[in-house]
This record gives C-alpha cells, structure tokens and sequence, in this order.
C-alpha cells in the first residue's frame, strides 16, 4: 500500500515533480539523465480485499491525503515468480512517464501499455507487473523526434483474482475481472490525465501477449471507443487464448479454493466466494500456486465467454458476422515462430500432436466428430516435413530435437495467432477500421536457444528501445520500429515522416492484403498470403477452434 508524507519528509518532497489531483499532491521523481518525470503507484480503484474480493473494481479518481509519494512502482498483483514482499492484493496502481516542464495544458498523446509478460513464457494472464518494462526510452525517443507523449502503465488482478472461474463465479457475475480492471484504469485516465499534461481524446492503449489479447476483446462489448482512438496489439487476437464458457475451468477454480486453508472444505460445494472474502492474504497466494502445481493447464485462468451484457459475449466469429464490435484503428502484428513457446519440446508423434489439440479445444461447441475432423485435415495441411515447420526457413535442422516439434510448432502459431491477426485484420478492415499489420522476423541470437526461433514476445525489446543484440542492425530495427509505434500514437498514422527515414507502411485493405516486414536486414512490404491454404481452412471453421 502507499502511504501519504510524513512532516519530515515534506522539505524534500517539495524538490520533486508535482501534479495535483483533486485535493491531493502527487510527488514523483526525476528519471535520471532523460528529462522525464516519473509518477508511480497511484490506486486507480479501491483495494480489491474483503468484501471488495472478487468483484468488479470501484473506480477512484481522487485520493484522501493531502499529499500522497508517487516516487515509486506500486506492489505487483499475486503471481507465481516474484519474491512474496514484493506482491500485494493492494496492486490496482498506475503510473505515468512524462517529459519534465509540462504546463498541465500540454495536451500531449498518451500511450497505455498493458503487457503482460514474465521471462520469456508470455504472462498467459498469471503473471506480469507494470515494473517490468521502463517506458522512459519511449517517452525520450517521442521527445527527440519532437512528437512528446505521456506513457501510462498499470497492474491489473492475475489468476483466480483476476480471472474466476467455474459456475458460481458465472452466478455471481465475478468474470473477467482484470477486463474491468483496465476499463477502470481507463476511466481514471479520462479523469485525471489532463492533470499531468496528457489529452484525454489522444489515447492509445497499446498490449503484448496477454495484453494484446486483452484489447483485443475490448473491441467485442466495452466502451472501448469512448476511452481510447487506437490500439496496439503485438501477438494477441480475441481467440488467441483458448477461452470458453466459465464451468470449463471449474476444476481449476477447484484446486484454487482447496489450497486456501481456511476453505478447503468448501472448495467443491459451489459456494466459496463468501469464504474466501475472509481469508487472509497469505492464504490467498498459496491457493494461487496449487491452482498452478495441479492444473492440467499451463494457463488455467484465462477470460471467459460471459455471455449477454458481458465483455465477452460470444466467441468472436458471431459477433464479427453481427458487426459487434468497436470501430477504433489499429496496428496488429505477429512474430515469425510464434508457436515454439507453447508446445512439449518432446512431442514426438502424430498422435501426441492430435490429443494435444483436441485437448486444448474440447468440450467442443461443435459435434466431436467436427473436431475430430479438422484435426485430421490440420494435420494433412502442416506435414512432418521439417523443413515447412518452425522456427521457419531453418531447413531441415530439428535442433537435436523429434521433427514433431517444429510440426506442431508451425500449426499452433498458426491456429493461435497468425490466423486469428489475419482473421481480425480482414474482417475490420471489410468494416472500414483503419488498420496496419506486421510480421516480426528478426532473430536475436542473445534472447533464447535458437529452437525458439524469432519467438513470441522477441520484438518487445525492439518496441522498448533495449535490444539485447548489441548489432548496429538491431538498434536501427529498434529505433524504426520505435517511430512507428509513436508516429500511431501521436497521428493516428505510422508514416509521419519524423525520426529515422524508414519504408512507407502500408494501410492493410481489401484489395491491399499486406505487411509491413520487420528485419535488422531490411524492412519491406510483403503479401499477407504466407500459408494461405492453411489459415484459410483455419478461418473457414471458426466454431470448431472458438474463433
């Protein structure tokens, strides 16, 4: 939790950068050497604990003390990974990177990450934390290119917290929780970002993995286009996640509830949240790892379908077919091997390779027999040929490793993510949504074995401006890459002309199905057609995979 000044404090404090937000001084820091202001750890909703536990987050735009120190990062939400003293249920914050000497009426674009990974794993919504990624090279960047802008970063709830699961949390109407965690993240943005210099009508919220999948349902039944004017998504599409209706995860909800102590005894009776809003903290969080250690899942709490009035109302296809979603421009990318991440390395036949889809996709909404089918025909559509799998263009190198891997690596990035960006990018751009698209194939030999390829979430450092290939190659990728990203953020368009010279990217349209290419040995415009024939199938039986 964060706490207002002490009296001693207050000579020093008075040094820092200021901002006030109704009754209430905010004193950040300097970032050192970049010109920047830093404010951090500001609750944006009120501490989701005890009655307040599992349920939908109480917005609040102002604060209770005169003075309150946003010199640091607030607490990270409850996760497996990070050190105990360093998470807190009290996570709900934000925090705001700004250029220094701001006149509150600056009005500058602002950008909203709400990426969601950990290591190289992808946060699958268990893990992440707005610390992990410093946004001062951005903001540095936008400066320098003279087109300023603030950066927003924010926790939301992970897990069982963030994610409920089972029916009871359907009765209670407690899902997708983190969704409306960053609604409320949004709101307090429209609220309070003109305070530090930013315009509310400039926003962009921007995502990775988990957050890209986040944004991306936001565009099914939110407000989304009363709260932001664009969106980033870097590998995550609606369905990218395997998300479906809340009983699915029961089991899981299950293993949460049988590891808090004091209700275990509840945990298969269908009546636990009442329980569970006692429990304290500690307990809490060893629920959370036993939901981990003994789900058949690696993520075992992702969104859920929510039905009518929901964030969630329908698996996508329907509501794309309906027209059912948000009209807000986007840029939407992928990376070249995105599957390597998420497969056994060790799958050694074609039978594992079906049991592993079928699993990830049953029960079905479809006859069995449907998805019986499609895994038969997904399997004649990506062969045990080595040289077609991924990592791509490696040949036939299996890496010392069964060629069922780079089999089955080639059609999971395909059937989680490549055919649902082009999926989601055909069908916006059919309803006239601006949009731009890319594919991200530079391998940084620096980040993973090279079995993982150009993997997910390889481009993030790119984005950010660290490249861990130290190459001039690289940092030039890195600084291009940058420019577009603010060019979106700051026009609407990443082809303002400003900071390094870089290729036109063109608009994806109907006639115009093509990508923008990113690679340390040259950035060029490609047709958006690479293995046609399989995502066209993909695409063609949307039920059957709960697109």
């Amino acid at each position: 939790m964060r706490y207002p000044f002490h009296f001693g404090l207050v000579a020093v404090a008075y040094a820092a950068p200021q901002v006030k937000i109704g009754k209430t001084t905010l004193f950040g820091r300097d970032v050192t050497g970049l010109k920047q202001d830093f404010f951090g750890g500001i609750p944006y909703a009120e501490p989701p604990l005890g009655d307040l536990r599992l349920k939908f987050p109480v917005l609040k735009t102002e604060l209770d003390s005169p003075s309150f120190d946003a010199s640091n990062f607030g607490s990270s939400c409850l996760q497996p990974g990070l050190p105990v003293p360093l998470l807190s249920e009290d996570c709900l914050t934000i925090n705001v990177f700004r250029p220094s000497n701001l006149l509150p009426d600056a009005k500058l674009p602002v950008v909203r990450p709400s990426i969601n990974k950990r290591c190289s794993h992808g946060g699958g919504f268990l893990y992440g934390s707005s610390t992990e990624y410093n946004a001062s090279l951005i903001v540095a960047r936008s400066v320098a290119r003279g087109t300023p802008l603030i950066c927003v970063s924010f926790n939301y709830r992970l897990g069982p917290l963030g994610y409920p699961q089972g029916k009871e949390a359907a009765h209670q109407r407690s899902l997708n929780l983190g969704l409306r965690d960053q609604i409320a993240a949004l709101e307090w943005v429209q609220h309070n970002i003109d305070a530090f210099g930013g315009d509310k009508n400039k926003v962009t919220i921007a995502g990775e993995s988990a957050g890209a999948i986040m944004n991306s349902i936001l565009y099914l039944n939110s407000p989304l286009d009363k709260l932001v004017r664009g969106a980033i998504l870097e590998s995550g599409s609606q369905a990218t996640s395997t998300n479906f209706y809340p009983k699915r995860r029961e089991g899981n909800w299950e293993n949460f509830v049988a590891g808090v102590e004091s209700c275990a005894s509840t945990a298969t009776s269908g009546h636990t949240f009442d329980c569970l809003r006692t429990a304290n903290e500690l307990e809490i969080y060893s629920g959370i790892m036993n939901s981990i250690k003994k789900s058949p899942e690696v993520f075992p709490f992702f969104p859920t379908i929510d039905g009518p009035g929901g964030l969630y109302p329908d698996v996508p296809s329907r509501l794309f077919s309906r027209g059912k979603f948000a009209r807000v421009p986007f840029i939407s990318g992928t990376n070249l091997d995105e599957g390597t991440m998420f497969v056994p390395p060790k799958i050694n036949s074609e039978e594992e390779i079906r049991q592993y889809i079928i699993a990830n996709y049953s029960p079905p909404i479809v006859p069995p027999a449907e998805l019986d089918r499609a895994v038969d025909t997904l399997l004649q559509l990506y062969p045990d040929i080595p040289a077609l799998g991924s990592p791509f263009n490696t040949g036939d190198e299996t890496f010392h490793l069964p060629s069922s891997f780079k089999r089955i690596s080639a059609l999971v990035g395909d059937l989680w993510f490549q055919s649902q960006r082009r999926f989601w990018q055909q069908t916006a751009t059919k309803a006239g949504v601006k949009s731009w698209g890319y594919l991200f194939t530079h391998s940084d030999p620096f980040l993973h074995p090279p079995f993982l390829g150009v993997a997910h979430s390889d481009e993030v450092t790119y984005v950010y401006g660290v490249p861990n290939d130290p190459s001039p190659s690289s940092h030039s990728l890195s600084k291009v890459m940058m420019d577009y990203w603010i060019s979106f953020v700051t026009s609407l368009d990443p082809n303002d002309g400003k900071g390094d010279e870089r290729p036109l990217w063109e608009q994806y349209a109907s006639d115009n199905e093509r990508l923008i290419q990113f690679d340390g040995d040259g950035i060029k415009m490609i047709d958006d057609s690479f293995r046609k024939a399989q995502m066209d199938y993909i695409n063609s039986i949307p039920l059957v995979f709960l697109h």
